[in-house]
C-alpha cells in the first residue's frame, strides 16, 4: 500500500475514527488527506505524527458543500495527478430532533445530506479516478443502528440516513468494474467524542473494521454491510 494515496472526511476530532484512522492509514505506508470543515484544526491535529515522519497532509472539506467537495478534487488533480486510491466516508452526525413523530422535516433533511448525500458526492468525484486506475477502496463508515434487522425507535434523523448511506454502498458497487470495491462498515459503540465515554469500544477496535475494508485485497467482498471484517444483515 506505499504508494498508494488515501482521502479521510471527518478527520477534525482528536478522539474520532477519522483521525485515528488517517494515522493508521499513514503507519501503514499511504500518503493520507485528511480533511476537515477547519483546515488549520486537522493541520494541528496531525503536527505530532507528521513530525515522526508519515506522510499526512491537511485539507479543508465540507461533504455538505458540492463546491468545497470540487475544490477538494481539483486539488488532487493538481497537486496528486488525480489519484484517490482509498476514500473512507466518515464525516457525519448524530442530528438529535426528537422522537420520530415529532422530528423537524429540517432535521431530517439536514442529516440525509451530510450522512448519505455528502459520501455520495465524493463517490460521484472519486470512482471515475479509481476506475480509469484499475483500483480502488472506498469505506462508507455506518452503523448497526441504520440496519433495518436491528432497527428500533429514537434518533431518526441519525437512524434513517445512515440506512440511506448503505443504500449509496449497494447502488455504488452495482456501477463498479474491475479492482474497484466500496463497503459499509460499522465501527460498534465507540469511545470517540460523538459515542462518549462510556462507550463500549476504543477506537483502536473501532477503526480496525474500517482499516480492514481500505486496505482489502483484490480478492476481497464489495457492496456488502461488516462489523469486524463479518458481514451483517443490512
Amino acid at each position: 500500500m506505499a504508494s498508494r494515496i488515501a482521502v479521510i472526511t471527518g478527520a477534525n476530532r482528536e478522539r474520532g475514527l477519522g483521525f485515528a484512522t488517517a494515522i493508521a492509514l499513514a503507519e501503514r505506508g499511504l500518503r493520507v488527506i485528511a480533511t476537515g470543515r477547519d483546515r488549520a484544526q486537522v493541520e494541528a491535529l496531525l503536527a505530532p505524527a507528521r513530525a515522526r515522519g508519515l506522510d499526512l497532509v491537511a485539507e479543508q472539506l465540507d461533504v455538505g458543500d458540492d463546491a468545497s467537495v470540487e475544490g477538494l478534487f481539483a486539488r488532487l488533480d493538481r497537486e496528486h495527478a488525480g489519484r484517490i486510491d482509498v476514500l473512507v466516508n466518515n464525516a457525519g452526525g448524530i442530528f438529535p430532533g426528537g422522537d420520530t413523530l415529532h422530528v423537524a422535516s429540517s432535521t431530517m433533511l439536514a442529516a440525509f445530506d451530510t450522512n448519505a448525500l455528502g459520501p455520495l458526492r465524493m463517490a460521484q468525484r472519486a470512482v471515475p479516478r479509481m476506475l480509469a486506475a484499475n483500483y480502488g477502496r472506498i469505506v462508507n463508515v455506518g452503523t448497526g443502528m441504520a440496519g433495518l434487522g436491528e432497527m428500533n425507535g429514537g434518533s431518526p434523523a441519525y437512524r434513517v440516513s445512515k440506512t440511506a448511506l448503505n443504500a449509496v454502498t449497494r447502488v455504488v458497487h452495482a456501477e463498479l468494474r474491475g479492482d474497484v470495491k466500496i463497503n459499509s462498515v460499522c465501527p460498534g459503540w465507540v469511545q470517540t467524542d460523538m459515542g462518549g465515554r462510556n462507550a463500549t469500544r476504543t477506537i483502536a477496535e473501532g477503526i480496525e473494521g474500517i482499516v480492514w475494508a481500505a486496505t482489502l485485497p483484490s480478492e476481497g467482498p464489495s457492496g456488502e454491510f461488516f462489523r469486524d471484517g463479518e458481514r451483517i444483515a443490512w
